[in-house]
């Protein structure tokens, strides 16, 4: 038995696919972590979503920026869409409704045996308790029938820090914004959401997220995605897996329990830089 930790699919179904098979997969025996961002820019996020789903309790999934974007898609429509999209299949799908129940009852963040994995990171400030616990907040919402109205109040960079005290719609965005969409943050904790190069072109006065000298997570392994630009980084307590399928580099995986990497080179006709 093995578990392998998968970077950003972005729906390069194809890749994904390659990848398992050279990793020898094997749902009766193996378990399978996803870092979000499963749909998006590829070309098949219809047949990644459904692969995913199929593999049922030997997959689990953490949502990213783009599988939050999706579901604001299925639930209010064209408003706001971003033209370099590639969800209209998932959207006129016979099984649309299915798939859209199952990835909005996915985990913001997963903790197990000392991993934890979160799509983008945690703030500096929080503990993976912490980080745990106001997850939970999220998903309790995202999964309850009045999910439609996150959707409603997701969207915006503010606040941009966390503070215990902040309530409603602030808190829920701070949360969903530091595990789907933070890279740089200040030393005080303040998130910058512009920038997206290498980490030794970070905006003045901050810093990634995971080199914060006050870290609070460094007990725990943090396996994350979202930042092609940051490439494969493995240390003690970091496993950086977004390694630019979608951008023609690789998609990468890691076992967990051997912390060997595995690659495959993404395929022609993915989107370039």
């Amino acid at each position: 038995m093995a578990t392998y930790a998968i970077g950003d699919v972005q729906g390069c179904y194809r890749e994904f696919r390659d990848l398992l098979d050279k990793i020898q997969f094997d749902p009766a025996r193996d378990r399978l972590w996803l870092v979000g961002d499963l749909v998006n820019r590829g070309p098949a996020s219809l047949e990644t979503l459904r692969f995913v789903r199929s593999l049922g309790e030997s997959a689990i999934t953490v949502l990213g920026n783009h599988d939050l974007y999706l579901l604001k898609l299925a639930y209010s429509g064209a408003a706001g869409r971003k033209r370099a999209d590639t969800l209209q299949q998932v959207l006129e799908a016979k099984d649309r409704d299915d798939l859209v129940d199952w990835l909005r009852k996915r985990p913001l963040m997963h903790l197990e045996d000392g991993f934890a994995m979160v799509h983008a990171g945690l703030l500096p400030g929080w503990s993976v308790t912490q980080a745990r616990v106001l997850a939970e907040e999220v998903e309790n919402l995202l999964a309850g029938p009045d999910w439609g109205r996150l959707m409603d109040h997701l969207w915006g960079n503010q606040p941009r820090a966390w503070d215990s005290s902040l309530k409603g719609w602030d808190r829920i965005r701070v949360i969903v914004n530091a595990m789907t969409r933070m890279r740089f943050c200040s030393r005080d904790g303040q998130m910058e959401f512009d920038t997206k190069g290498v980490p030794e072109k970070a905006p003045f006065g901050h810093i990634p997220w995971f080199a914060h000298p006050a870290r609070a997570s460094t007990d725990t392994t943090i396996v994350f995605g979202h930042w092609s630009a940051l490439g494969l980084k493995i240390t003690d307590n970091l496993m950086a897996l977004d390694t630019g399928c979608i951008w023609g580099e690789k998609l990468t995986a890691i076992c967990l329990e051997t912390r060997e990497p595995v690659q495959i080179q993404a395929g022609k006709g993915l989107v370039q830089r």
